[in-house]
């Protein structure tokens, strides 16, 4: 019930990404940007030095220092070690006991640790929203769209995209700011986004918007 070995997979590129049906364009002024789950227990069980872990450090990581640029807010998603059975529910017929309060499982990566001003969220369950006050902070900073980096794509950031769809809230997947356990379910969760409830954009892309601007806040 563990977290499965990750082998090395190549990103989603920009050229080759899923049109979405929404036609919605990142407004700086009312985005903010999600980290989701870049704790060193998540992050493990992926080759350390090759694709696609390294890259998607570094995309998460010019994402975050824009955004803080430009005023952007920057949510981190992080769960808690050793979670009682009883508040950790159906996760754990599914993943087992998770993560312990060690460092070395719980510590967000230290290359996108936090910085002053961005806000830390304790993580309960797939999506961001479930049990945490992601959308009243996101609506008391005038924000109505969220783009969407982390692990993993086809579980909590899929479920994030979903429920933002849903609270309408608009959801950006940065296809290449986002991991998977494999190619495949990356790139279905990505088709899932882009069909159903959100846009589907590049790094590249999204930087573009995002050093258009001055301040966006």
């Amino acid at each position: 019930m563990a977290l499965p070995g990750i082998l090395s997979y190549p990103l989603p590129r920009p050229e080759a990404l899923p049109a979405a049906r929404a036609p919605w364009h990142i407004v700086p002024a009312r985005a903010a940007l999600l980290i989701h789950d870049m704790q060193r227990y998540f992050c493990a069980p992926f080759p350390q030095e090759a694709a696609p872990l390294p890259a998607v450090i570094d995309n998460i990581a010019t994402l975050a220092r824009a955004a803080r640029a430009c005023g952007m807010p920057v949510f981190y998603t992080a769960q808690e070690g050793a979670q009682l059975r009883i508040d950790r529910g159906l996760q754990a017929d599914l993943w087992g006991a998770g993560m312990s309060r060690r460092a070395e499982h719980q510590d967000i990566l230290p290359d996108l640790a936090p910085a002053p001003g961005d806000l830390v969220l304790t993580k309960h369950r797939y999506s961001a929203f479930q049990r945490s006050n992601l959308e009243p902070l996101m609506r008391a900073r005038g924000r109505d769209q969220l783009l969407i980096t982390g692990v993993y794509a086809h579980i909590g950031c899929l479920a994030t995209a979903a429920e933002a769809f849903q609270r309408d809230i608009e959801p950006f997947a940065i296809a290449d700011a986002q991991a998977d356990f494999d190619a495949e379910r990356h790139e279905m969760a990505l088709r899932w986004v882009a069909g159903t409830c959100g846009g589907v954009i590049a790094t590249r892309d999204a930087m573009a918007t995002l050093t258009g601007v001055t301040r966006c806040a």
